[in-house]
Parts: structure tokens; sequence; C-alpha cells
């Protein structure tokens, strides 16, 4: 085979593809193997389940396990899904030009192969979902339909990037079932992740519109037409003021905070990007919300490794002194000065007075009425 026939022009890796074995080249590319900008996007949702619900206990070291339990899921599960919309969408692909050179339109892989391939990378994603805690591998099971459909909601609805937010932030729901249980503030971080799917994923859309018209395929970018930069922007807003939210119900701190506002400004700096570039950066931009999904994993695991002290108010406490006399003083260097019940003539001296006075009287220093204060 031709290599320069077979690597697509807009592989991320192609240096990397093309140094495969031939025969491997087309599975790689069945798999975006040499896109791993969507494993990412795939894995690091799992981190930040995991993370967020580690606010409440902390971090393990066990985690690292998870991390990389996780990582290989998403390789799997996300070349089986890049896989099964292939077969799916095998017609479509081959009229567009981005596409036209992917392994099933090109004839690079039988429909029959890639049924097989999908076949193995779904077994090493079941095997991954065996070694899960329980609750997770419920939570992970509910994830099928959604990926099943996927593909299909191109064709029904404007909204398949709203599907895809589903889909791809499931993780978050799996990472917090692994760490202890799936809370309503992982529901609220949960929608977060979706409106930000939403945005990256209208933006990666924004490349594919002139094709898509011809061919009658829905999406975001094309429904928002010329305000889908500003659209995108609007979702960026909305996931960082839930993600916000979220951090503040599990407590996450002044570090929760701070990663909600980083994670904003890198939305703007997105936008800013598309606008400047009219739209011509949309690939670089899309990619770059990797480093967005990162920042927020490494916030909430950052603010679970370092928690703050609990404070019940925006004021120092008053603090509380308990009624009468104290019965003893601390001194420096381990010392005490024990203070007795005072007579009824000195109840009117001060502490400290009334007890020199009373020690001086015991030694004979001073007679019984010199320490007295004189009549006017």
């Amino acid at each position: 085979m031709d290599d320069t026939r077979t690597i697509p022009a807009d592989s991320a890796l192609p240096g990397w593809l093309s140094g495969l074995p031939l025969g491997w080249q087309p599975y790689a590319m069945l798999a975006r193997w040499d896109r791993p900008v969507g494993i990412w996007l795939l894995y690091l949702p799992c981190l930040i389940g995991l993370a967020f619900q580690r606010l409440i206990t902390g971090v393990y070291v066990f985690d690292l396990v998870w991390a990389i339990l996780f990582l290989l899921g998403a390789v799997a599960m996300r070349g089986a899904g890049c896989t099964w919309n292939d077969i799916t969408d095998r017609n479509f692909d081959a009229s567009v030009s981005r596409t036209a050179l992917r392994p099933l339109p090109s004839g690079a892989v039988t429909l029959k192969q890639a049924y097989y391939f999908l076949g193995a990378q779904l077994l090493i994603g079941f095997t991954v979902w065996l070694l899960l805690p329980l609750d997770a591998k419920f939570v992970a099971l509910l994830s099928i339909p959604l990926v099943v459909a996927y593909p299909y909601m191109k064709r029904v609805t404007w909204w398949p990037q709203a599907w895809l937010g589903l889909t791809f932030n499931w993780g978050v729901l799996v990472g917090a079932a692994v760490a202890s249980h799936v809370s309503f503030p992982v529901i609220v971080l949960y929608a977060g992740l979706i409106l930000w799917t939403i945005a990256y994923d209208t933006i990666y859309a924004l490349q594919d519109r002139e094709d898509d018209a011809l061919i009658g395929v829905r999406s975001t970018a094309r429904l928002f037409g010329k305000r889908a930069v500003l659209i995108s922007f609007c979702f960026h807003l909305g996931a960082a003021a839930l993600i916000a939210l979220a951090a503040a119900m599990n407590e996450a701190g002044r570090i929760g905070a701070l990663t909600a506002l980083l994670f904003l400004a890198h939305g703007v700096w997105q936008s800013v990007r598309l606008k400047s570039s009219r739209e011509q950066a949309a690939l670089a931009v899309f990619k770059s919300n990797v480093w967005a999904g990162a920042l927020v994993a490494f916030g909430f695991a950052l603010s679970a490794m370092a928690p703050e002290p609990t404070q019940s108010s925006l004021f120092a406490d008053h603090e509380l002194v308990p009624d009468g006399p104290p019965s003893t003083m601390s001194l420096p260097f381990g010392f005490e000065m024990k203070h007795a019940r005072p007579s009824p003539s000195e109840s009117g001296e001060t502490w400290f007075a009334s007890a020199a006075l009373r020690a001086l009287k015991r030694e004979g220093v001073i007679g019984p009425d010199e320490g007295a204060p004189s009549a006017p």
C-alpha cells in the first residue's frame, strides 16, 4: 500500500501511524489511536469523578491502580465506540472529504474484519469492567444504550453533541461510584461536563458544516450558524458555573473555586482564538480542551490532598470565657498559678492583686492592713 494514500491528512500522529506495519495501520485508524484527544476526553471524566468524591475521604495510594484501569478502559471503549461509529457511518464517511480515507469507506478493512476488531476491543473493556467494584459495574452497564445509540443521533436530532456529552462524560459517574457513591453533587458535576462537551464538540463540528449540509447530517454547529462561537462560549460559561456549584457542595474550598475560574478562563481563550482565526483554528481549539479537563481533574485532586479547615462563619468566633474567676493560670515553662477562693472582703479585688496580696500576707511581708486602699 502507498502510505501517502492510506494515512489521512488530518491524522494527529502521521509519523507514528506510518511506522506501524501496513496490516496494523487500518485498525489503528479505525480505533483512532492516531488521534489520542478522544481518549483523553473519555478518560479525564473518570479521573474527575474519582477526585471529586475523594474531596470527602482524601486520596488513597490505591487510586493509582484505578487511574491505570480507567486509562485501559478508555482506550478500549473509545476505540470500540469509534469502530462502531465507522460501521454505522461508512456510507456517510464516503461522502465527506475529511473522512473518505477512513478504513471502511476506503476498503482497507472489510465490514467483517471491523466487527471482529470491535469484539476484541469490547473484550478488553469487559476485562476492566470485571475489576470494578459492584456499584461501579452497575453504573458502567447503564452507559451501553448511550454508546449504541450515539451514531444515529446526527440523523434524528440537531443536538447530537448533547448525546455525546451524556455518553463521553458517563465516566464521571463511574469514577464517583468507584470512590464511594453517586451523590447529588456528582450529578451536578455531570451536568456541567455535558455542557462542556456540547461546547467543544460544537467547535469540532465547525470543520464539517459544509459537508454535513450537503449530506443531511445535523449538528449544533449547523444549528447555531454564525453564532456558533458565541453560543459555545455560553455553554462553557454554564459548565464553569455548574462545576463551581458542585465543588462548593462537596466543600472543595478555595482550590475548587480557583479550578472553576481557570476552566472559565480557558473557555474565554478558546472563543477569542476562534474569532480571531475566523474559525480556522477549530481543530486546534478543540484539542486544547484536553488541558481544560486536566485542569479540573488536577484541581479536585489537589483540593482532596490539601483540604482546608472547616470555617463556620466569615467572622472570627467569640472566645467563650467561663463564669466566675479562673481557678488556675498557666505560666511559661510549665508553671501554673493557682487561685484560692477569695474571702468576702476580697471579692472586689482583681485576680492578680488578690493572689499577690494573699501570698504576701501569708509570708508576713506586709501587715494585714498595708495593702488596703486608703480612704479618700
